[in-house]
């Protein structure tokens, strides 16, 4: 074993511990997939990264034990938001932290080399997963943008024309609830016209995404006492932000697309719904004498 400085070797030992987590982290998700081709994919992928291991100990001389912390997160994740958005996310994260490999290749010439195969190679196989829930983005990003843009500025007019959070909360449940099933029946029969033969999975994702959206956006309603209808609003405002935040940064990791445009796009689009339904709730409680 040839003997390393201190700094490449620590290099190293980090790069070996990144390969090991990986490994059982692959090994565990691939036992939770169903799909067979995905399976296969990832217990190959755990292969790889095993041997990549094995490579680093030939210079560290150790094997560090796997931390199961970092694999216990990547696993929890991987049943929240599915297992292409979470070693998506693995991978970028890894490879991000070292990232150097420049750095070692005097003391380890094929450092850079293996780097590189690692990383294509992973990359490779990870864009060939076809996990079920990622066919139907299109579907999910269709309920989330309208129950944001419906309700959000439904929520904002009605919070200046009622001032009452029990009568916003009421009135943007039947509306939501009414605009879910409305939302989902037309992304069925639109599916169905275009011959696709999973127009029922499409809707009801499409469902599953305006309801949820819908619970969250009315919750601060709910939670603040009757009056504190600015505050709630507030709240809600928040949630929106955090809501296109988590959605868009999933959508940018798992389809390789970038962030920052589409995060501002659907910002501003809510926002400025919102801001139009704030003046549109003031101006029928102005000049029509409602008053509740």
């Amino acid at each position: 074993m040839k003997q390393l400085s201190a700094r490449v070797r620590d290099q190293l030992l980090r790069m070996q511990q990144n390969e090991i987590n990986e490994y059982h982290v692959y090994q565990k998700i691939a036992a939770t997939v169903k799909q067979p081709g995905d399976r296969e994919t990832l217990l190959r992928i755990a292969d790889a990264e095993l041997a990549h291991a094995k490579k680093w100990e030939s210079y560290t001389g150790v094997w560090p034990s796997p931390q199961k912390g970092k694999i216990l997160r990547y696993s929890i994740l991987s049943r929240i938001f599915g297992y292409t958005f979470t070693l998506k996310l693995m991978e970028n994260g890894e490879n991000a932290a070292d990232s150097s490999y420049q750095s070692i290749a005097d003391e380890v010439p094929e450092a850079a080399q293996i780097a590189a195969e690692e990383q294509e190679h992973e990359q490779e196989l990870l864009a060939i997963l076809d996990e079920d829930r990622l066919q139907y983005v299109g579907s999910m990003v269709l309920g989330l943008n309208d129950a944001l843009v419906e309700l959000t500025g439904t929520l904002a007019g009605l919070s200046f024309a009622l001032q009452n959070n029990r009568l916003i909360a009421l009135s943007g449940l039947i509306t939501g609830v009414s605009a879910t099933f409305s939302m989902a029946s037309s992304a069925y029969l639109s599916a169905k016209s275009e011959g696709n033969a999973n127009a029922f999975q499409s809707s009801a994702y499409t469902g599953v995404m305006y309801l949820i959206t819908v619970a969250l956006l009315i919750l601060p309603y709910l939670l603040f006492p009757v009056g504190s209808f600015l505050p709630a609003l507030g709240a809600m405002l928040l949630i929106v932000v955090s809501i296109i935040f988590v959605f868009t940064y999933y959508i940018s990791v798992a389809k390789d697309l970038p962030f920052k445009q589409r995060f501002l796009e659907m910002f501003f689009i809510s926002i400025s719904v919102m801001g139009l339904s704030f003046v549109i709730g003031l101006l029928v409680k102005r000049f029509l004498g409602i008053d509740v």
